[in-house]
């Protein structure tokens, strides 16, 4: 079957990008497209694929590759349904949003929308984009057609090529293997993406800040030495005891809600001290961050803490 569809791009990146300029100016330095031999620049149209065959090119213009597209459409062309939960991780690429191509094909858009919905499956389909044919996965998602763009199987390396030294079937002992369970049983958490932050993201506005004042900034701490571990035992006790003291924590024992919460039945952002322990540590980096406090990316969440009750007792002191 075919579904002609429109695509959406589904995510975005908050990098932080940087033009290229002379040092000592203010010049841009950009990129140009030029002839290795004559050095001249090349425009657009003159421009053709080669493919290097070892002793020649063989070249193809752009309406060649558009004349021999499968299907030569934005149509996707589904093979089958399958359930989503056996395509595995490692061939997953982007995912976009799909909007039917016209009013015409609302009704079946919505139809298998449902239908998908209902079964939990997921449509295998083809199609082509700029010259480049995709396999994709077509999912029921929140009311809406996703589509995740997939690599094709002959793109996967196997692993035991790529790694040199990987441990095989090792044969451990029962002790050690349930003390590493307990491990990641006392490290369990729910997901939420909303815990987790671009840290660099925010030392980078930073530095940018800091440097248009003409301030500096603190440098980060370097990471600890590794150390041989001779002993699995004596480091997964570690481990554990260190995990366990974290989540008996008293300022730990109060979590977020199980479910999720949209941001108008998120909580205000405006804490009092007292209220502060109660809080994870995404929750107060976010205050933190809303308070524009100085080196918050590094901080512990103690040190959040304590932070953000000084600037709060700060703020009291100056509107009294």
């Amino acid at each position: 079957m075919s579904l002609p569809v429109q695509l959406f791009t589904a995510t975005d990146s908050h990098t932080i990008r940087f033009h290229q300029l002379q040092r000592g100016t203010s010049d841009r330095v950009r990129n140009k497209r030029v002839n290795e031999r004559t050095g001249e620049e090349v425009p657009p149209d003159e421009i053709v694929k080669g493919f290097d065959t070892g002793d020649e090119y063989v070249l193809v213009e752009p309406d060649e590759l558009e004349d021999i597209a499968p299907g030569r459409s934005r149509e996707l062309e589904i093979t089958g349904f399958v359930d989503l939960e056996d395509v595995e991780p490692i061939f997953f690429d982007k995912t976009y949003y799909l909007g039917p191509k016209s009013e015409q094909y609302a009704k079946v858009y919505a139809l298998l929308e449902e239908a998908l919905e209902h079964a939990g499956k997921a449509g295998i389909a083809t199609f082509v984009m700029r010259n480049r044919e995709y396999l994709v996965a077509l999912k029921a998602e929140a009311g809406i057609l996703t589509l995740h763009t997939l690599h094709w199987a002959d793109e996967i390396r196997d692993p035991h090529k790529e790694i040199d030294q990987l441990p095989g079937r090792t044969k451990l002992a029962d002790r050690e293997l349930k003390m590493a369970e307990q491990l990641i049983d006392s490290l369990s958490m729910d997901w939420d993406p909303e815990d987790f932050h671009d840290t660099f993201q925010e030392k980078v506005e930073e530095l940018i800040k800091a440097k248009k004042k003409g301030e500096t900034v603190e440098k980060a701490e370097q990471p600890a030495e590794s150390t041989n571990v001779v002993d699995l035992m004596d480091a997964l006790r570690a481990s554990l005891d260190q995990a366990k003291t974290k989540k008996n924590a008293p300022s730990k024992t109060k979590k977020k809600a199980t479910s999720k919460k949209t941001a108008s039945e998120r909580p205000s952002r405006r804490k009092s001290a007292s209220s502060l322990d109660s809080l994870t540590k995404s929750e107060l980096y976010k205050l933190a961050s809303e308070a524009d406090i100085a080196g918050r990316s590094a901080m512990s969440r103690e040190e959040l803490v304590k932070a953000l009750a000084g600037a709060q007792g700060r703020h009291h002191a100056a509107a009294s």
